[in-house]
C-alpha cells in the first residue's frame, strides 16, 4: 500500500522562511515605524515568490509532489500513464478499449462530481484493473486560490464520493492545472494523501494537433517519467475526435516498442 512517508505535516524551507520574514517584518515596523513601508515591501514581494512558485506545477518548493516515478520504478523500465479529467460517457470508453487492447493499466485522476454523475463508468475503469485518483470535486479554475476550508472540502468531498462508488479511497491528489498554494500540502497530510504531478504533458486539454501534442510526450521519454493526458475536457481535432484517441494508439505502440512498462502510480510506489 502506498502511503506517505509521515502523517504529520513539515513546512518546507520556503515556507519556514515566509514565516520568518512575517514575523520579522512585523517586529521590524513595530520598533522602527518609519521603516514600515520596508517591512510591507518584503512582505509583498514574499507572497509574490509564494504565488508564482504555486503557478509552477512541478514544484517541490510548498510540499512533497511526485513528478517522476522513483529510482527502483526506473530501474525496472517503468513509466506511469495518467488520464485527467475525466470521466467523460463520450471518451472515457473508448480509452478504456484502447488500454485494453494494449493491455496497459493507467491511473485517471478523476473529478468527483465527475465520478457521481457516471457512477458506473466510474466503476468500469475499476474494473478494468486501473486506478482513479482524486482531482478535487468540481476542477475549478480558481481552486488554488480558495482558503483552507474550501479547499479541504473539495478535496474531501472527493475523497468521499470515489471512495464510496469505487470501493477504494484515492491515494494520490492533483491539483487542476497543476496550481496550488501553501494551504494545500497540511490538507494532504492530513488525509494521508500524495501531491502527484507529472515529468511530461501533451497539453491535449488546449491543442488539437496530435502530432505536437504525440512529440510532446515523447521527446526524451524514459523509464520512470509520468505521463499527462486527458479524456476529460479534451481538445478536438479538426476532424472533432478528441485528441487522446488519435494519440493513444501511437504513443502506446512507441511505449512497447522502446521496452518501457507502463504501471499504475500506486504500483510504482507501492
Amino acid at each position: 500500500m502506498v502511503t506517505r512517508v509521515s502523517s504529520r505535516w513539515s513546512p518546507t524551507p520556503l515556507l519556514k522562511a515566509s514565516a520568518a520574514l512575517h514575523v520579522g517584518a512585523a517586529a521590524l515596523a513595530l520598533a522602527r515605524p518609519s521603516l514600515w513601508p520596508w517591512a510591507l515591501g518584503a512582505v509583498i514581494l514574499n507572497h509574490a515568490q509564494l504565488t508564482a512558485t504555486g503557478l509552477w506545477p512541478r514544484s517541490t518548493l510548498l510540499g512533497p509532489n511526485l513528478t517522476r516515478l522513483p529510482a527502483a520504478a526506473a530501474r525496472r523500465g517503468e513509466i506511469a500513464l495518467s488520464i485527467d479529467d475525466g470521466p467523460d460517457p463520450a471518451v472515457t470508453p473508448q480509452v478504456l478499449d484502447l488500454l485494453d487492447q494494449y493491455a496497459v493499466k493507467a491511473t485517471f485522476f478523476c473529478v468527483g462530481r465527475r465520478v457521481e454523475d457516471y457512477a458506473e463508468l466510474a466503476r468500469e475503469i475499476v474494473r478494468r484493473g486501473h486506478a482513479i485518483e482524486n482531482h478535487s470535486y468540481r476542477h475549478l479554475n480558481y481552486f488554488s486560490l480558495l482558503g483552507p476550508r474550501a479547499l479541504a472540502h473539495e478535496i474531501e468531498r472527493a475523497q468521499e464520493a470515489i471512495g464510496a462508488i469505487t470501493g477504494r479511497r484515492p491515494l494520490f491528489f492533483r491539483a487542476p492545472a497543476g496550481l496550488r498554494s501553501p494551504l494545500l500540502d497540511p490538507i494532504l497530510t492530513r488525509l494521508g494523501l500524495l501531491l502527484a504531478s507529472w515529468t511530461r504533458r501533451g497539453f491535449d486539454s488546449v491543442n488539437g494537433d496530435p502530432e505536437s501534442v504525440f512529440v510532446r510526450l515523447t521527446s526524451g521519454l524514459a523509464a520512470g517519467d509520468i505521463l499527462l493526458l486527458h479524456d476529460g475536457h479534451a481538445a478536438r481535432t479538426r476532424s472533432g475526435t478528441p485528441v487522446i484517441l488519435e494519440v493513444l494508439p501511437r504513443l502506446l505502440t512507441g511505449i512497447a516498442q522502446s521496452g518501457l512498462i507502463p504501471v499504475r502510480l500506486n504500483a510504482a510506489l507501492a
